[in-house]
């Protein structure tokens, strides 16, 4: 099926547009721009040089996909955004291409980005994530898998979000939130673990409560976070869930939120 492009949409003839798309009028897309099957792109939208984008994907008014990054170290190099499948991308969103040549800022599939949310360059977010009206994240941010960041949240950069952990809205973080756990407040402290991951991840019950003891040692225990993570291995039953907890808690850069 081929792909209905309005003539009032000012679209680049070296741009490649895959089948069954809709492109409304006023759509600016540029020269260097991939856009796969059945994607819909309403009014006003812009999409820029360095786009790749999958297939089934919703681009509302107003948007913009591969803004020149908000980095003093960009100096026009050639590098792009990645969408994957199946995105809903309310209106005035904002996302970034990366920084340097070569690199990418890349958002997975079936993602869902509210009113006014902003990806900085170089970011890189998973699978099935929801990004609250007006959050913001800076850049060189990663996002796992199901993570839900909700509105006004600001995440500062180099930071990461594991997966299926919840930013509760209005929470500025500069420090890492492991997975499967809500976090918010100001300071941003943990609040417990996400009880919505049995449903949204498949966690099994006994693995949920293994994943409560995990982060029992490590917030609320009198011992480094080094020491916690070693208690962990030590005192809970092994699974994939546990090993990301402590792969990600031991991987960090930038340290963990505090407990309350």
């Amino acid at each position: 099926m081929s792909s209905v492009i309005s003539p009032k949409a000012e679209v680049s003839p070296r741009a490649k547009i895959g089948d069954g798309c809709k492109i409304f009028p006023f759509v600016y897309i540029e020269d260097d721009v991939v856009i796969g099957d059945n994607c819909i792109v309403f009014p006003f939208v812009s999409i820029l040089n360095g786009t790749r984008m999958g297939n089934g994907n919703r681009v509302h008014q107003g948007s913009v996909l591969a803004a020149l990054p908000q980095d003093f170290n960009f100096v026009g190099e050639k590098s792009e955004l990645v969408l994957g499948d199946n995105n809903v991308i309310r209106e005035n969103v904002v996302i970034n291409r990366a920084t340097h040549r070569g690199c990418k800022t890349v958002l997975g599939s079936n993602n869902f980005l509210m009113e006014g949310a902003h990806i900085s360059h170089d970011a890189v977010v998973g699978d099935h994530c929801v990004f609250g009206y007006g959050a913001k994240i800076a850049g060189d941010c990663r996002i796992g898998t199901g993570a839900i960041i909700s509105s006004n949240v600001v995440e500062q950069a180099n930071t990461r979000v594991g997966q299926y952990a919840v930013v509760q809205a209005g929470t500025t973080f500069s420090k890492d939130v492991p997975p499967y756990i809500i976090a918010g407040g100001s300071p941003v402290e943990y609040h417990g673990v996400n009880p919505t991951i049995g449903d949204a991840a498949g966690v099994e019950a006994k693995v949920r409560k293994h994943i409560a003891n995990a982060y029992r040692l490590l917030f609320h225990g009198q011992t480094s976070v080094f020491d916690a993570c070693i208690q962990i291995d030590q005192q809970v039953p092994d699974s994939a869930e546990i090993r990301s907890i402590v792969d990600f808690v031991r991987g960090t850069e930038e340290g963990i939120i505090s407990k309350i």
